[in-house]
């Protein structure tokens, strides 16, 4: 037996290197769809198959509309995976399809619920705030009719608190549905999401390396938000959030990245198993 002790960076590098997606390197050279006008190809990164969706559909579809797509399967607090074995079965469910295998992570801890030999197998990881913690210790589900916000301010200054916990707290690749707000206060987006406020939440991504989510479903963040994040060196990311039929659709991103002048050095693409957060941040 050998005397080398083995670094942790080696050992994560030996197991990813045996469980990684086969495809990831492949998809992050596709070349650009032409019909966009945009120098890079189309990927969303946040679709679920749940419910009635199949493997076999998610792909179909993707096809017809000449998109890459990242499935972001449920995993920590509430629904979806629980336990390393449990992310075990979805990465071999998908093992040998064109896609990115990522996780949406629920809950500030789900990171402690699996190894890190595990996540460090999956190509991203993204999370949000929309789960968010009520003044009286309810789990407020912000997209919902039961989000009823009757001081917009003061849930502002908490939810923005939130946003910075959730990028302080887990190690994540993508920050999704970044600056959604509940249908009681949308119309005030403009007013509420101050200068200060934007500039908080893009530095916290900034420190943390994490990529800002484009949803194709919210139509956020702003084109505003949008270019100061750019200006501050922000990567971006494509994303459905579809459970269902709108795998690719990303419009939006597609509408903001020419406004904008994304290009492909401006958007997200899965790192090395030595960037990955779970690593570089334990590191």
């Amino acid at each position: 037996m050998s005397t080398h002790p083995i670094s942790r960076r080696t050992f994560f590098g030996a197991t990813c290197a045996l469980a990684a997606s086969p495809f990831a390197h492949m998809l992050a050279q596709e070349p650009p769809d032409t019909r966009t006008g945009l120098d890079f190809p189309i990927v969303d990164f946040h679709v679920h198959v749940e419910g009635g969706t199949t493997v076999e559909h998610v792909l179909e579809l993707a096809s017809q509309r000449r998109v890459k797509v990242g499935i972001a399967e449920h995993g920590g607090v509430g629904e979806g995976m629980k336990t390393d074995e449990d992310m075990r079965q979805y990465l071999a469910r998908w093992a040998g399809k064109p896609v990115y295998r990522g996780m949406q992570g629920g809950g500030l801890t789900w990171s402690k619920m699996f190894s890190k030999q595990m996540i460090v197998q999956l190509d991203y990881v993204l999370s949000d705030a929309l789960i968010f913690p009520d003044k009286d210790g309810r789990m407020l589900e912000l997209w919902t009719p039961a989000a009823v916000i009757t001081d917009a301010e003061d849930f502002m200054e908490r939810y923005v608190a939130f946003n910075l916990k959730v990028m302080d707290v887990e190690p994540i690749d993508i920050l999704a549905n970044a600056t959604f707000l509940p249908d009681d206060i949308v119309h005030d987006y403009g007013t509420l999401w101050t200068e200060e406020r934007m500039e908080k939440v893009i530095e916290t991504a900034r420190r943390h390396t994490i990529a800002i989510e484009i949803s194709g479903l919210y139509k956020v963040p702003s084109k505003k938000f949008i270019l100061k994040a750019k200006a501050a060196g922000i990567k971006f990311s494509f994303g459905s959030n579809t459970h269902g039929e709108e795998v690719g659709m990303v419009g939006y991103g597609i509408q903001m990245a020419r406004e904008c002048g994304l290009t492909a050095q401006n958007m997200f693409t899965p790192p090395p198993h030595d960037l990955k957060p779970i690593v570089r941040r334990a590191a």
